[in-house]
């Protein structure tokens, strides 16, 4: 099965970096570059996987979770925060509002290809 993953992060570097890394895997990588967009991509093509940036424009990836866990069409997508905010108060806000997981920047992408891995074989 080709899982379908939303990149949304407002950092064309990241975003260039991470769509090459998961297609590399054999995923289909789709781009958002605000937390509005990321929102109106997760609605339309309801991808198996998002990867958050927590600090993005127009909304936050702790917002976009938010909205994502309370919609029902939605609810079942995982969501991995990719942050550079490390803090444990940070890492417990984005757990708490429904993400599956939280990885800080900087990463390993061995690791973050292993959580990505991991999250998909995860039971919707």
């Amino acid at each position: 099965m080709n899982h379908k993953i939303l990149v949304a992060d407002d950092e064309p570097n990241i975003v260039i970096s991470l769509e090459y890394l998961l297609k590399r895997e054999g995923y289909s990588v789709l781009i958002a570059r605000d937390g509005q967009e990321a929102l109106e991509r997760i609605a339309r093509d309801k991808p198996n996987l998002v990867l958050l940036d927590v600090m993005m424009p127009k909304k936050t990836g702790f917002e976009v979770c938010q909205e994502v866990r309370a919609s029902d069409a939605a609810s079942s997508i995982k969501i991995l925060m990719l942050t550079a905010k490390g803090r444990d108060t940070d890492a417990a806000k984005g757990l708490a509002l429904g993400a599956d997981a939280y990885i800080t920047k900087p990463f390993s992408t061995r690791e973050l290809v292993q959580k990505v891995a991991e999250l998909l074989a995860r039971p919707a």
